[in-house]
């Protein structure tokens, strides 16, 4: 909600620059991104909920901060405080705590559904409030929300009789080094880091835009809302086209050239309101449309049992562009007007676009994770070959600390003969 009001709504701070003023949008990114991977370990050890719910309270602080904050440097401070509450892993590791294993994935999919359908709300609550309680107002109700999301995690949450193994939900510090490594999870942690680097630069500049274009600020959420809910169905039909043929990798590039035209058409149309209406329709398509590819891309792409350290360092990526694109986005409104920010973010999209080259198309494969019973390395070693040695598993790793078995499989897996071997090794 913060995001699109911002710069109209905090011209009357203090030191107020756009320099400042993306610094601001970006500083939750920059505590997220620091401590995302640590809160998920901390869960781990205390539990998700505590961590969760301190989060929440250190979330609702910020908020408290910023809201009362009468320099933008206040504001800076209560953003960066917002984002220590990182809790994004632990709510995660909660929601794999509390699912069957075959579940998990729809479970997973629901959230980021959430997440999206949030985003699209924030875009026209965010500017509805700010019209009437101003930018304080809009801090006051995020801690609002903040002690609602405490209310439902305490009186409404199932609390975990066991938990999902950690390799499944959150990161392994001896295992990051690896997932930095890996050419194609590569491609995929710089390219959230350039969407979300982007999208934050583009919100610094856009909204003064369609304000020097003729649409006040008070109307921007006519725009925002219906402009983020016709992109999401105009970015079904590259999903159906990219499993149908299973070439996502096409899709892939397809929806980047569609968000580097919408980026072009803002830089050399940024006075004309219909052509940037135009532009921000065609630049939430790609955006919606990576946004949601992105996540089961590194599901696919990360090796059997490493799920949670590829999404660390994946979440991380994401929060650390949304602080770089602030800074980015200030900087370069400062220095060179919005036109010189959307020309950046255009060269940022064609370097993503360059690393897509090398992309593989992935593999549509299923991931298993079931109990194994093993004493000691050598017991986990032979039940791993016994696993991997099954037609249709392309993956198997046994891990004793965990008593799990992770297996990737393709259609021709037999669940039955999988577990066969595991009780017969019991």
């Amino acid at each position: 909600m913060i995001m699109p009001v911002f710069a109209l709504y905090g011209q009357h701070l203090e030191g107020f620059s756009p320099l400042w003023v993306g610094i601001a949008i970006g500083a939750y990114g920059l505590t997220q991104a620091a401590l995302q991977i640590p809160m998920g370990i901390l869960s781990d050890k205390y539990g998700r909920k505590p961590i969760i719910l301190a989060g929440l309270v250190v979330f609702a602080i910020g908020s408290l901060i910023a809201a009362n904050a009468e320099t933008i440097y206040g504001v800076v401070f209560g953003r960066a405080v917002q984002g220590m509450g990182a809790i994004a892993a632990a709510v995660l590791a909660l929601a794999a705590d509390l699912t069957r294993d075959e579940q998990r994935t729809k479970v997973m999919a629901i959230i980021g559904m959430c997440i999206g359908a949030s985003f699209a709300l924030s875009l026209l609550v965010g500017p509805i409030v700010a019209q009437h309680v101003g930018l304080s107002g809009l801090f006051y109700l995020t801690a609002i929300l903040a002690v609602l999301g405490m209310l439902i995690v305490q009186l409404l949450v199932p609390n975990p009789i066991s938990h999902a193994p950690k390799g499944d939900t959150l990161a392994t510090p001896a295992r990051l080094k690896r997932m930095l490594t890996d050419p194609q999870l590569f491609r995929l942690d710089a390219g959230i880091f350039i969407l979300h680097l982007v999208l934050t630069a583009v919100f610094v500049a856009l909204p003064l835009d369609l304000v020097d274009a003729g649409l006040v600020k008070e109307k921007h959420w006519m725009l925002y809302f219906p402009a983020f809910v016709g992109a999401f169905f105009l970015m079904v039909p590259l999903i159906i086209i990219g499993v149908k043929r299973k070439n996502t990798k096409a899709m892939f590039q397809i929806a980047l050239v569609i968000m580097i035209v919408a980026l072009l058409a803002m830089a050399a149309f940024s006075s004309n309101l219909w052509v940037l209406s135009f532009a921000v329709v065609l630049f939430f398509t790609g955006f919606n449309y990576l946004e949601a590819s992105l996540p089961s891309l590194i599901a696919k792409f990360c090796p059997v049992g490493e799920k949670g350290s590829a999404m660390g360092v994946y979440s991380t990526s994401q929060f650390l562009g949304a602080f770089c694109g602030g800074m980015l986005g200030g900087g370069a409104f400062q220095l060179v007007g919005a036109v010189g920010v959307f020309i950046v973010a255009v060269i940022l999209m064609s370097i993503w676009l360059f690393l897509t080259l090398g992309m593989e198309n992935p593999v549509l494969l299923k991931s298993y994770t079931l109990e194994a019973e093993v004493k000691d390395k050598a017991q986990a070693r032979d039940m791993a070959a016994q696993l991997s040695a099954l037609m249709g598993v392309v993956e198997a790793i046994v891990v004793l600390d965990e008593k799990v078995a992770y297996l990737k499989v393709d259609e021709h897996f037999d669940l039955r003969e999988a577990r066969a071997v595991l009780g017969s090794a019991q």
